[in-house]
């Protein structure tokens, strides 16, 4: 089971139900990443480049680092 990154910067490749790593406002500074699924977009841009924003299945806002596809 390979797994594949794309660029959080596009909004192209964030959908809902994705599963995406993010970067929390608090956690800007250390980089630490927290994963899940996406419950709603909330960049209305194509693009953005810190990460296009989401909110996770959690309640968790953060801008998207990574989303990852399995293939």
């Amino acid at each position: 089971m390979d797994s594949e990154k794309l660029s959080g910067t596009k909004r192209q490749n964030v959908k809902l139900g994705d599963f995406v790593q993010v970067v929390q406002k608090h956690h800007q500074r250390s980089g630490e990443l927290t994963e899940g699924l996406v419950r709603r977009i909330l960049t209305n841009a194509s693009n953005h480049p810190h990460g296009i924003k989401v909110k996770l299945d959690t309640g968790e806002v953060g801008r998207v680092k990574w989303v990852i596809v399995e293939e």
